[in-house]
């Protein structure tokens, strides 16, 4: 997917019907590479500008593996916009052989860092194929 600018957007990813428990997701995304790819970015762009004391994040992804071999990667960065990309959270790893999705909620503060301090900014969850080779 390319990215999508959205002005001041409390929950910019997986629009589309509402839903009876609350949870929307966007496409699902289907991989094998060893290199990461990008699910879903956006560019995030407040109504205002100005100094960043600290980034407030709820952000959650599911994941499943599709064989006995296949683990899944994934981690969410932040980047300003068009700068350089700032993991938000570790490599996640879900192990192989996981072929019913479970969820991962990452939440929490995140203090400005250089490539990561300033409004508007994107932000991205990528994945990868855990396979050796």
């Amino acid at each position: 997917m390319g990215s999508t600018t959205m002005e001041h957007i409390e929950h910019p990813f997986a629009r589309g019907n509402l839903t009876s428990d609350g949870a929307q997701w966007g496409a699902e995304k289907t991989t094998s590479s060893d290199d990461y790819e990008t699910v879903e970015e956006v560019t995030v762009t407040p109504p205002a500008l100005g100094a960043v004391i600290e980034f407030e994040f709820g952000l959650s992804c599911a994941v499943k593996s599709s064989g006995a071999s296949e683990s899944v990667k994934f981690k969410w960065q932040a980047r300003n916009r068009g700068g350089s990309w700032v993991d938000l959270n570790d490599e996640a790893n879900y192990s192989a052989d996981a072929s019913v999705y479970k969820e991962y909620t990452y939440s929490g503060y995140f203090k400005p860092v250089a490539d990561f301090n300033g409004l508007p900014f994107d932000t991205r969850l990528i994945i990868k194929s855990g396979s050796a080779g």
